[in-house]
């Protein structure tokens, strides 16, 4: 058995309890010992910064040429917090509750109860630190609806929330930095953690432009390295998002646990071609406003402007009339498949549905012209101040929207479909972050703890800011207290250099292949492959099928792939080619979990099991647990499970409707 580390007493009572009985490091002592982050997005960034003002050295690592290009930026659509401003009915434990819910019940109860307590506090700091929150007319923040909920905790900054929480972060970051508390490597890429007695103690890095590797210690090391939806190809992900800091943990013995749970994301814009190397996400917070819908008979091919309302099929709000629009991402997504599959989707490639601001925009230009005192007014009229309020909430997601499609989105519904976008699974941790290494820790997407089978939008932001700011500067401390008075290993440890003579001999095996086939097509390959068999649907015959077709598919990689250029230089190939080579082994695991795990949840939908219309079928008697693979070399993995236990939330077949 695991030990996940999760105190005693009432739910509502551990982390406070915890907070007031974990061991400290005194401020002199923090000084003498170092800890290394990789990864600077939110998490990352936001535990950098407050371990520095704590006083302990951090060394901080990104394979960016800025931590300000962390694919954190990308996130658009706000933060949950449990503020009840709008005196809707929200609470800490209504936001433990929906989390647990919308994650099927397969997420840890004190972790989500947790987050829920701590993200309060992530408002008030993000605000301190000057982060423009969106505001009503009186100075209050605003806050909106998000999917699983029905109330409104969902803070924002325009479309743009991801990018103004980062930028909050990393002047918290720089300002540790300007005082000699942080040191900054960018354009580094970690390939290797070190390992010493068993215990996490540095990472070897590839410094990106030179091309020469490095060796560097730490009493710990904290991976913030996001998550691993590339391994798709087609996803939402920055292009450079990868496995591999969680991979090598993983090769080294760290659990990785609920490898198949990833989410697909409703609100896309649908693939246009075999050019395209990434998707583009369209906020979740338009399912605020924007109704979705597709054409109620098969194959329609009218102008969706030429469709009466008596002929449109508003699917969501049929289906879940409680939800409507906010259900939660995997019911969505699978609601819009099964409507493009049974021939109603939308757009060239049929696979696409609707998503309509006109009622939105007539709804705001009266109330708008009510507001005025405008009176009767013509229709057109109307529109334009209703315009005005949907560019004004929501102006550079349509703007983006329009760039990349040539479509006015204010004239015309958009065209949406699901893509993947953020995956639960992750390295194994327990209630102190910590990996079943010891020293060795995992903040935000990058570890499994807090969203079980299915993410709430809006929750994503919440966990990072949660995990770096406000959890690891406690946890960490009743580790490293026992690594006082130490004495410390240098990198000439032969651990170090004998991980060090791993990283290179793997760099010059790919280098001497010099086969016929780039490293893109290689991944490309395997994101259809995973698409197909192990996306939206998984069923035994298909998962048993891409099994086959990855291992074949790493065997020809290792055989036949061409990496142009050399070692020692700026090499975008072959840092690429090393990212390739570990999605190529997680897609193994990635399907082996999911064939594990005979019961449908959340995100991991198994065409087998699901209820007689169409909803997810868990089996809690056999499958209520987290699944922790242990990395076993050629011998493949082996299964490990962390019981789930739930004292104060009882499962019960999830429904919206």
């Amino acid at each position: 058995m695991v030990d996940n580390k999760i105190p005693a007493g009432p739910l509502d009572t551990k982390w406070k309890n915890y907070k007031g009985t974990v061991r400290l490091v005194n401020p002199s002592n923090k000084r003498k010992l170092e800890v290394i982050v990789v990864g600077t997005g939110l998490a990352g960034a936001s535990a950098a910064a407050s371990l520095g003002e704590l006083g302990y050295r951090v060394k901080a690592f990104c394979f960016q040429d800025s931590p300000r290009r962390a694919h954190s930026i990308a996130a658009q659509g706000g933060i949950n917090a449990a503020k009840n401003y709008q005196n809707d009915g929200d609470s800490v434990y209504r936001l433990f509750y929906d989390t647990i819910k919308g994650g099927d019940y397969r997420a840890r109860e004190a972790n989500v109860h947790r987050l829920a307590e701590i993200s309060t506090s992530i408002i008030d700091q993000c605000v301190a630190q000057g982060v423009p929150f969106a505001r009503e007319y009186g100075g209050l923040l605003s806050n909106r609806s998000f999917g699983g909920t029905q109330v409104q905790r969902t803070f924002y900054a325009a479309g743009q929330t991801g990018q103004q929480l980062l930028i909050g972060a990393y002047q918290a970051l720089e300002r540790q930095v300007a005082l000699g508390n942080v040191q900054m490597y960018s354009r580094h890429e970690m390939l290797d953690i070190v390992k010493v007695d068993g215990k996490a103690r540095g990472i070897i890095v590839r410094d990106l432009v030179s091309g020469e590797l490095e060796r560097h210690f730490g009493h710990a090391v904290l991976l913030c390295s996001g998550g691993y939806g590339n391994v798709f190809y087609l996803s939402t992900n920055a292009m450079g998002c990868n496995v591999t800091a969680s991979w090598k943990a993983h090769r080294h013995g760290a659990y990785f646990a609920n490898p198949c749970f990833t989410q697909i994301h409703p609100t896309c814009i649908p693939v246009s071609g075999d050019h395209q190397s990434k998707l583009t996400l369209m906020s979740e917070s338009l399912r605020n406003d924007g109704r979705i819908w597709v054409p109620r008979n098969a194959g329609d091919d009218r102008k969706p402007t030429d469709i009466p309302e008596e002929e449109r099929d508003y699917f969501l709000e049929r289906r879940y009339p409680a939800f409507g629009n906010l259900v939660p991402r995997d019911v969505a997504s699978r609601a819009a498949k099964e409507r493009c599959d049974a021939g109603h989707g939308v757009g060239s490639s049929r696979q696409a549905v609707y998503l309509d601001y006109a009622d939105a925009i007539q709804r705001y230009g009266r109330a708008e012209a009510s507001k005025r005192n405008l009176g009767d007014i013509p229709k057109e009229a109307i529109t334009g101040l209703g315009r005005d309020v949907i560019s004004e909430k929501y102006g550079n997601l349509f703007d983006m929207y329009e760039k990349i499609t040539g479509e006015n989105p204010y004239e015309a519904p958009m065209r949406i479909y699901p893509a993947v976008h953020y995956t639960m699974g992750g390295l194994w941790v327990d209630y102190e972050l910590m990996t079943n290494i010891k020293g060795l820790y995992c903040l935000g997407e990058a570890n499994f703890s807090d969203h079980g089978a299915n993410r709430l939008g809006a929750s994503a932001l919440m966990q990072g800011l949660a995990d770096g700011y406000f959890v690891i500067p406690y946890t960490i401390g009743n580790y490293l207290a026992d690594e006082v008075g130490k004495a410390n290993e240098t990198v000439n440890h032969p651990a170090f250099l004998e991980a060090e003579q791993r990283c290179q001999e793997r760099i010059e095996k790919l280098m001497s292949i010099q086969g016929r086939q780039s490293v893109e097509s290689f991944h490309k390959r395997l994101g259809k492959i995973m698409w197909d068999k192990c996306g939206m649907a998984r069923s035994e015959e298909g998962l048993q099928d891409a099994i086959r077709q990855i291992r074949a598919l790493r065997e020809e990689f290792w055989s036949d792939v061409r990496i142009p250029g050399n070692i020692l230089e700026m090499n975008p190939e072959l840092d690429k080619a090393g990212r390739v080579a570990d999605f190529l082994e997680l897609g193994e695991l990635m399907c082996l979990d999911a064939l594990e795990r005979h019961e449908s949840c959340g995100g991991h939908f198994r065409e087998e099991y699901q209820t007689p219309d169409g909803e997810a079928l868990r089996n809690d008697a056999d499958y209520m647990y987290a699944a922790l693979w242990e990395n076993r070399g050629e011998d493949g993995w082996a299964l490990h499970k962390e019981s789930l236990v739930y004292d104060v939330v009882k499962p019960s077949q999830r429904s919206y409707k």
